[in-house]
Order: C-alpha cells, then sequence, then structure tokens
C-alpha cells in the first residue's frame, strides 16, 4: 500500500473507498456538535466546576464533544478554503 502511495501509481479500484474516508472526514464535526448539544440539554445542572452557573450547560462530556469537533473541523475549513479561492479567483 505505501508503495502504491509513494510511487503515484496503484489500483483503480481503491479510489471508490479512499472517496468514502474522504467523506467520512466531514461527519465528524456535525455529529460531535450534536452529541454536545444532545449533552447540554440532557444533563443542564452538571457543570465543570461548583462556582459556573447552572444556566450555562457546559459539563465534561459538552465540553469534550466541542473539543473533538473543533478537532474534526479541518475538511470543512479545507473545502471552505477551496471554494472561496475558486469564487474569488480573477479570471
Amino acid at each position: 500500500m505505501t508503495r502504491f502511495a509513494a510511487t503515484g501509481t496503484g489500483n483503480a479500484s481503491l479510489t471508490p473507498a479512499v472517496d468514502v474516508t474522504g467523506r467520512l472526514g466531514f461527519a465528524a464535526t456535525p455529529i460531535f456538535a450534536l452529541m454536545a448539544g444532545v449533552s447540554a440539554v440532557s444533563a443542564p445542572g452538571m457543570t465543570m466546576c461548583s462556582v459556573a452557573s447552572p444556566l450555562v450547560p457546559i459539563n465534561d462530556m459538552v465540553l469534550m464533544y466541542l473539543l473533538m469537533s473543533v478537532f474534526h473541523l479541518s475538511p470543512w475549513l479545507k473545502l471552505l478554503s477551496r471554494r472561496f479561492a475558486t469564487s474569488h479567483h480573477p479570471n
């Protein structure tokens, strides 16, 4: 597998699998953001520290899901930067 990646040649049947894994990267951020929202709604009384307001639903699970969604944001940023570059490219 690494030999094909290094030489740039390979089996054409691998292309659909690579396309699926590339698109799968786009699913992580919205799913983690949704899970953060569900965690925030399902346990509103739980907060990270005792001085936190009960109106701010940030518990440890919500924080984890928000961080995971930020860490998996790169495919979306790459897509947006490509679209911005092509739409503002002078011809």
